[in-house]
């Protein structure tokens, strides 16, 4: 059956939103593979909730926050293969190719801010899996997260500027993607390393895989909504096949290098329903008690440390 999307959300015409068409868009070619992407999402997605019925209720964690990703990833590949969670704006570079020239009363590039949606919710769900898995304290944590939105907002007001502002707004990006990937990189894997072997090997994977992807994702920002190089479906394929990289199967490495990894090792202390409260809080005691153990009898909890108790003859 053939793809009717593009032509069932016309608005009037083909891109068009709030009275504005959109000259340079995508085609059925670049609906079709959004449809594709919205596949590989939606099916990672039912995969991922199915194995975490073969874990604990409380090792989790990690299937909870990878399928979260993925779903959200599939509504918005959803939503760009119906040629919806779109605006127009005039590109700023005027090119000769027919592919991104437009008409001569119509420069206008379809810019797919849903896109920029999923990413304010994904992006931190994939550092939450990673800098969990490093064990790193929350004040970073959420420190990074606050720094990788600024990252993703200045991307979405960058593409939706139509003079060459929009390269400040690239660069405040960019500034704040490199202070993201040298938290990852560096601070976190250094916690990482303190966790165990089988901890370190996992985060390593998954980190230089997450931060090497990342580098790509201002070079497509680039050659599409910034400097309106390549054709919107080119821009498709490219930023599907980096979503696809970056979403499922960093999921698939992340959730196999966790099959062994108890959580708890990793701070993340998760009751069950049916759990004795006193019991986990005593089990939980003893894991914070044997890590600190400074040889004197002094325990160090969450980098506090309590002297041992002392007796005196009065």
């Amino acid at each position: 059956m053939a793809n009717g999307a593009i032509a069932a959300n016309e608005h009037p015409a083909p891109h068009g939103v709030n009275g504005q068409t959109s000259a340079i868009g995508i085609t059925t070619h670049g609906s079709d593979w959004y449809w594709a992407v919205t596949a590989v999402m939606a099916f990672s997605t039912l995969v991922i909730i199915g194995l975490s019925f073969t874990r604990p209720r409380t090792h989790r964690i990690f299937h909870y926050i990878t399928a979260a990703i993925t779903l959200v990833a599939a509504i918005a590949y959803f939503t760009m293969g119906s040629d919806l969670g779109q605006t127009p704006i005039e590109v700023e570079f005027k090119r000769s190719n027919p592919k991104v020239s437009g008409t001569a009363t119509n420069q206008n590039r379809e810019i797919f801010y849903v896109r920029y949606i999923d990413w304010t919710i994904t992006t931190p769900l994939l550092l939450l899996d990673l800098l969990l898995t490093a064990g790193m304290p929350w004040p970073t944590i959420l420190y990074t997260i606050l720094i990788d939105e600024v990252m993703i907002v200045s991307g979405l007001v960058g593409a939706l500027v139509q003079s060459s502002y929009k390269w400040g707004y690239y660069v405040f990006g960019c500034v704040a993607f490199f202070w993201v990937a040298w938290t990852v990189t560096f601070t976190a894997r250094k916690h990482a390393i303190g966790l165990g072997t089988d901890v370190s090997r996992t985060y390593l994977i998954c980190g230089v895989w997450t931060i090497f992807l990342w580098f790509l994702y201002p070079i497509a920002w680039g050659l599409s909504e910034g400097g309106n190089v390549i054709a919107p479906d080119s821009e498709a394929v490219f930023y599907g096949v980096l979503d696809i990289l970056a979403k499922p199967v960093f999921g698939a490495l992340l959730l196999w290098g966790h099959r062994k990894i108890d959580p708890a090792r990793l701070g993340l202390h998760i009751r069950d329903y049916d759990d004795d409260p006193a019991t986990t809080s005593a089990t939980h005691a003893a894991h914070h008690g044997e890590k600190g153990d400074k040889g004197d009898g002094a325990v160090t909890n969450g980098g506090t440390t309590t002297a041992p108790a002392t007796t005196e003859n009065v």
